[in-house]
């Protein structure tokens, strides 16, 4: 029978998303990778129930997460039934619509019928009576930005959802949707972005969107898909993602030109008593507006060592510098 360690709130871990009253930890869990049904379970629930232990509380799906779609949202959903369902009032449980899911004309983007059929479908296999945080998952460029919003906004007042929440839009329509879902009275609170050292294109237009509106982020592939760690510093492991999975992350990325640039970027890491990962982490978290960081993880090894990221969280004007130097280089 599983227990949460006691001590997993004894550490200033959490921050309030922009100008809402939800404090999110600093390091949010993703389940993109490694919680799908091809997966090992018990892996997945080690990984699950170790970030609780360390106070991570949010937990971050998408209707589409596995492979195959759909399938984390079910994993989560026993880990759910199974160990934390005791503890669901301090869990922030999140999941998103938008991409491709099922066949014909409403299986995927941000019509109303889509966004509202996919919640539903997602508290089903989660076994659940309302998510925390609903996400559209990407613009929509035939659908009235009205339309989306409004499924979001319905999706809180029916209370299928505690918060709206956007990803992956760019600023001008963030800054027209934050005004719709204000005006309908359920305000976004928290934006879904990429961004690392590697992928800095929310800097600065998006940042300070999100700042003038109120708007927290919770940023993913922070360690850009595992680049910005040691992990492929000798080749590329046989349990790494390109090893397993090269839909998102090839050989060919890993470039002599990125692994110069890691590679400097670990010793300063090590300088400031950190791993590259660790550094990588709390470089986006430097960001006031980034209210957590998504982390990934295939092994519970590996969420040790990104919740180690906050015990230094603070980098000098020099140290900022230097990483400036050796990303331009």
């Amino acid at each position: 029978m599983y227990s949460p360690a006691a001590t997993r709130y004894n550490k200033d871990f959490y921050r309030r998303s922009g100008r809402s009253g939800l404090r999110l930890p600093l390091l949010s869990l993703g389940l993109w990778h490694n919680f799908g049904g091809v997966d090992s379970y018990a892996n997945a629930r080690a990984i699950a129930l170790r970030a609780f232990d360390l106070g991570i509380t949010c937990f971050d799906l998408a209707n589409n997460y596995g492979p195959p779609d759909g399938s984390a949202e079910e994993t989560f959903g026993i880990i759910l039934r199974e160990d934390l369902a005791p503890w669901r009032d301090e869990l922030i449980i999140t999941t998103k619509a938008g991409y491709y899911m099922w066949p014909g004309p409403y299986g995927e983007w941000g019509s109303r019928k889509n966004l509202l059929a996919s919640l539903d479908q997602s508290l089903k296999r989660m076994g659940l009576p309302y998510v925390d945080i609903f996400y559209s998952h990407r613009p929509d460029p035939d659908t009235p930005l009205e339309e989306t919003m409004g499924a979001l906004a319905h999706a809180v007042r029916s209370g299928k959802a505690l918060y709206a929440g956007l990803s992956n839009y760019p600023p001008a329509q963030t800054a027209r949707a934050a005004k719709i879902l204000r005006e309908l009275g359920t305000p976004c609170v928290i934006h879904q972005p990429r961004y690392s050292m590697l992928d800095r294109w929310v800097e600065p237009e998006l940042l300070a969107t999100l700042a003038a509106e109120g708007i927290g982020a919770t940023v993913f592939s922070p360690l850009a898909k595992g680049l910005l760690t040691d992990r492929y510093f000798k080749g590329i492991p046989a349990d790494s993602r390109i090893a397993k999975d090269q839909r998102f992350l090839r050989p060919e990325h890993v470039t002599d030109a990125v692994l110069g640039q890691t590679r400097k970027l670990n010793d300063l890491a090590q300088a400031r008593g950190q791993t590259l990962a660790q550094m990588a982490l709390a470089w986006v978290l430097r960001h006031p507006v980034v209210t957590s960081a998504l982390i990934g993880a295939s092994k519970v090894e590996q969420v040790d060592d990104c919740v180690g990221a906050v015990k230094n969280l603070n980098f000098s004007t020099e140290e900022l510098a230097l990483i400036e130097t050796i990303l331009a280089g």
